[in-house]
């Protein structure tokens, strides 16, 4: 199967005269943590002084060079360099995005300025026709803006209405076992069967909740499943469903490919984005576990609108949290693209990702005091209001937002869960906490993280 993404490779973006690729090269790569070129940015002083032949020998040579380096970058290409048979072969190891425009916008953008090749319109025009079928063919993917090239290398098909392409959308033409709960099923299943078609082999029914991310759980789906190498597990529902399928996915058969189709706000801005999958386990929340990126993740707002006030709810605490971290306001694709952009740039959890743990050390521990019968949107907001605390910053934003009051748990369950947590170290509990800069991981002494734990239970 090929790769959907911008993992650990370069990310190309190309496109049109008058696209955004030098606009937008150098805040994706710094959102991406990866060092970001232009490979064309001396393009007009190049033409004017080589000639167009001799610029595009250049160019050619230059663009060659820039993608045959080691370490993941993110490039904007010149205009014509994918005319070159020898960069579309360069492109062949990095992610490809097309930064779409049309040619009306293209040449309002550029009309006036200094490039030789926009000098007159009905050139112009005809030169961004002759490209056109090009830029389609290279690319692995087409977006208009930032978020959209970030989702876009992520893997994440945001649309509205993906749930009915479900069968195209799925990478490969191989079988696929669709995981859900009751629920879901009993809501979505005929169009997700209608749109995977014949290559939906089988059904698995899973719990709903935090009851789908039990153990006993995942050795039932190991002994349904029939699904060689070649198929796919398709997990449509809640972070849950989400977290139980992909942990199947990454362990059946040692790594099967799997699509989340999350169907709740938490999924959607949070839990299905990035391939952290996990099962509980007595002891505490999400301490089984794999990271397994999936072959693509496929968000669509409008299974959103069947939702409860409860369950947008708990889409909201995510939201929040996104929100501080960004430090401003998003909307859902802006907040699935700030949490992609962070994944991307730390897959392995070893730095920035951490970041997305606001609030949720805390968060996981109320939960398993309390059996998991809490929701996790409301730990979240409890976890939020500590987390600011110890930050020494306003909890305005999470009470105005989430208004969420303490619960009643065992004080010492609670505690003995965040002491297992695997971000605890020594004496000390390693926290993420806001500073005067944005997010930091930060150690503090246990006796303050109990207080503040304490602070949350009634």
């Amino acid at each position: 199967m090929a790769t959907l993404n911008a993992l650990e490779r370069h990310l190309a973006l190309i496109g049109f005269m008058g696209a955004g690729k030098t606009r937008s090269y150098a805040e994706i790569a710094a959102r991406l943590g990866r060092p970001g070129v232009d490979v064309d940015e001396d393009a007009t002083a190049q033409i004017e002084r080589y000639g167009l032949d001799g610029f595009r020998l250049i160019e050619e040579e230059r663009t060659c060079h820039a993608l045959a380096l080691r370490e993941p970058h993110v490039f904007a290409l010149g205009g014509g360099a994918v005319t070159s048979p020898a960069v579309r072969d360069a492109l062949r190891d990095a992610f490809t995005v097309l930064l779409d425009v049309s040619a009306d916008e293209a040449w309002q953008r550029v009309r006036g300025g200094d490039r030789p090749l926009a000098k007159e319109e009905q050139q112009f025009r005809r030169l961004f026709d002759e490209r056109e079928s090009v830029y389609r063919t290279v690319a692995d993917a087409t977006a208009t803006d930032v978020d959209g090239v970030i989702l876009a290398a992520a893997g994440i098909q945001y649309e509205l209405g993906a749930l009915e392409r479900l069968g195209e959308l799925v990478p490969s033409e191989g079988p696929v076992a669709l995981v859900a709960d009751a629920t879901v099923l009993g809501i979505y299943e005929p169009r997700a069967q209608e749109a995977l078609g014949d290559r939906l082999a089988s059904v698995h029914e899973v719990p709903a909740g935090e009851g789908a991310k039990q153990l006993r759980v995942a050795e039932r789906l190991f002994g349904e499943l029939r699904l060689d190498r070649g198929g796919t597990i398709v997990a449509l529902g809640g972070g849950s469903t989400t977290d139980l399928a992909g942990f199947v996915a990454a362990t059946h058969l040692r790594g099967v490919p799997w699509v989340p189709v999350p169907t709740t706000a938490v999924g959607q801005v949070d839990a299905a984005i990035g391939g952290k999958t996990a099962v509980d386990i007595p002891q505490g929340k999400n301490l089984v576990g794999a990271f397994h990126w999936p072959a693509r993740t496929l968000i669509d707002p409008a299974l959103l609108e069947s939702l409860p006030e409860r369950e947008r709810r708990q889409g909201l605490a995510e939201q929040v949290k996104t929100e501080l971290l960004a430090g401003r306001s998003l909307d859902g694709r802006e907040a699935a693209a700030y949490k992609a952009a962070v994944c991307l740039r730390d897959p392995q959890d070893r730095g920035p990702r951490q970041w997305l743990n606001l609030g949720h050390t805390f968060a996981h521990a109320l939960e398993a005091a309390a059996d998991f019968e809490l929701t996790h949107g409301d730990a979240v907001a409890l976890g939020l209001l500590a987390a600011l605390r110890l930050s020494g910053r306003d909890t305005a934003p999470v009470v105005d937002a989430l208004d969420p009051q303490p619960v009643a748990v065992d004080r010492g369950r609670a505690w003995e869960a965040l002491r297992r947590d695997k971000k605890r170290a020594g004496g000390e509990i390693r926290l993420v906490l806001l500073g005067e800069d944005g997010p930091v991981v930060e150690a503090r002494p246990e006796g303050e993280v109990r207080a503040a734990l304490d602070t949350l239970i009634r």
